[in-house]
């Protein structure tokens, strides 16, 4: 969250949405209000802290997109420069991922303290199915860190993995999305890294050979 609200604060002027320094400022509040909840570990959760951790990870997605929104009408309004273009680029890749696998993180099975906390019978259904779910009959070495056998239950690198890769093939790869939400949160996200790629980076690399 650190990483999101330093990459938005460092945007272009013309993609801000409102002063440089209130979105960061607001997820800064809430990661806060989290931190109080949980300072070390996620082991406790309340209804109000849940919302508050989804809503967190919304804001980050939602000004996002707007910022890319802003990002894709600039390509029309003249011929920005290469470098700047680039790294605006790059900065709304990166804090998309970042949005997305905090959301990823958020809600599939219950959410994080859900996921360590409750007997594996009382979790939600997933929205995600990830590789160890169904290698508890392969090799040995392979099998021991299935769901099965060992217990595993994703954490947040699991998430971000995901949301690295889909933003980066534009389509799930080792990991599927199982629900609807799943589904729709993963079109979204690869609609976006889609257009950053193909218009933005595309028409900066361009810039930049001129």
């Amino acid at each position: 969250m650190l990483v999101a609200a330093l990459t938005y604060a460092v945007l272009p002027e013309s993609l801000l949405v409102g002063p440089r320094l209130a979105i960061p400022a607001v997820e800064l509040v809430l990661l806060g209000a989290l931190l109080l909840t949980n300072p070390r570990r996620m082991v406790r959760q309340t209804r109000w802290s849940r919302a508050t951790s989804i809503a967190l990870a919304c804001v980050v997605i939602a000004t996002n997109l707007v910022a890319l929104g802003m990002l894709v009408r600039t390509l029309t309004s003249g011929e920005p420069g290469g470098m700047p273009l680039l790294v605006a680029g790059m900065q709304v890749w990166l804090t998309n991922v970042i949005g997305f696998g905090l959301l990823f993180w958020e809600v599939d099975r219950g959410g994080p303290v859900a996921r360590h906390t409750l007997a594996r019978d009382r979790l939600p259904p997933a929205d995600w199915r990830f590789s160890q779910d169904e290698n508890q009959d392969t090799v040995t070495e392979v099998a021991a860190t299935s769901s099965a056998r060992s217990n595993w239950r994703p954490e947040l690198v699991d998430y971000i993995y995901v949301s690295l890769t889909n933003s980066s093939a534009f389509s799930p790869t080792d990991t599927m999305p199982l629900t609807p939400r799943a589904k729709a949160l993963m079109g979204l996200e690869a609609t976006a890294a889609l257009l950053t790629s193909l218009l933005v980076v595309a028409r900066a690399i361009g810039a930049l050979g001129q």
